[in-house]
């Protein structure tokens, strides 16, 4: 099986927004179940089912032959320190679904986009002009304006989203960094192995016993969340970054939607304020990249 790049076409560029749009909904939809499981079972219990399943997709989908070549690597430390990024993306935002709503925590992490720009400028060289630094403190302004520290409703809690994204923009990074080198199957390995040890260490303290319809919620969260990461990779071997990155962006819309159909959680009118202001900023930074990726390529 292989994820190699199609070429570019009008029909290729719509199946790849498709399939952005689809990984949001697979994303959010894992991410809705986790907050309502996180309610009644241990934190470490739930992320572990989280990547545990994403080894065994995996696995599976590459055969018995295909999953040891897949897994050999000459960035070992790299792939080390990313998967350590992703387990915390994904530990930080599971975190934070039990203290607070879906589409605030899904706003708040959605400021990756732009703290990317700020790191690769850091750490990879990239440039970084006045209107790209402009929209990053746009994108920390709109958190600050949703978690509103100072006016009675913050709560720590609001700053674990704000580390997912922290820790998602290094995976990005380094992403970036080898993802040229090596095919995805050894990132998403490597990623789901690390999650799964490093959540099982917790789990003889912590394991409570799963009852009735519960499993299959377990086993479903492994599924979407594979079939997401696939769906974003098929995504971006379709289409260019520049064209379907933006949609990331209707995950603000789903999380709302999540929120409010299974844990009737309305936004506030803050909390939509700061969400615009954060998409409009991201969605500012990703038109800079674009226009400045077709003027190198002049």
């Amino acid at each position: 099986m292989t994820l190699a790049s199609a070429p570019l076409s009008a029909a290729n560029t719509r199946r790849g927004i498709l399939l952005m749009l689809a990984a949001i909904v697979l994303f959010t939809a894992m991410d809705a179940l986790a907050k309502g499981l996180i309610a009644r079972y241990p934190a470490p219990q739930v992320i572990w089912a989280r990547f545990a399943g994403q080894a065994l997709v995996v696995a599976l989908l590459l055969g018995p032959r295909r999953v040891m070549p897949a897994l050999r690597t000459q960035h070992p430390w790299a792939h080390l320190v990313r998967s350590a990024c992703q387990f915390g993306a994904t530990s930080f935002f599971f975190v934070s679904l039990g203290y607070i709503g879906l589409a605030e925590a899904t706003a708040l992490t959605d400021i990756n986009p732009v703290l990317i720009t700020l790191g690769a400028a850091l750490f990879l060289g990239e440039r970084l002009g006045p209107r790209r630094l402009l929209g990053v403190i746009a994108a920390l302004i709109g958190a600050l304006i949703v978690i509103r520290p100072g006016a009675g409703v913050f709560s720590p809690a609001a700053l674990l989203p704000l580390a997912c994204a922290v820790c998602y923009t290094g995976n990005a990074l380094l992403t970036r960094h080898i993802g040229s080198r090596e095919p995805p199957w050894t990132s998403l390995l490597h990623a789901a192995l690390f999650g799964t040890v490093a959540a099982g260490l917790a789990l003889p303290f912590v394991w409570q016993p799963i009852t009735g319809l519960d499993l299959i919620r377990f086993a479903v969260i492994g599924l979407l969340g594979s079939g997401a990461q696939l769906c974003i990779i098929r995504s971006f071997s379709l289409a260019e970054a520049s064209v379907v990155a933006p949609f990331a962006y209707a995950g603000i819309l789903c999380a709302t939607f999540w929120g409010i159909v299974l844990y009737g959680e309305w936004p506030d009118f803050w909390t939509v304020i700061g969400a615009l202001v954060i998409v409009t900023a991201g969605l500012y930074v990703w038109h800079r990249e674009t226009v400045a990726a077709r003027r190198a390529e002049r």
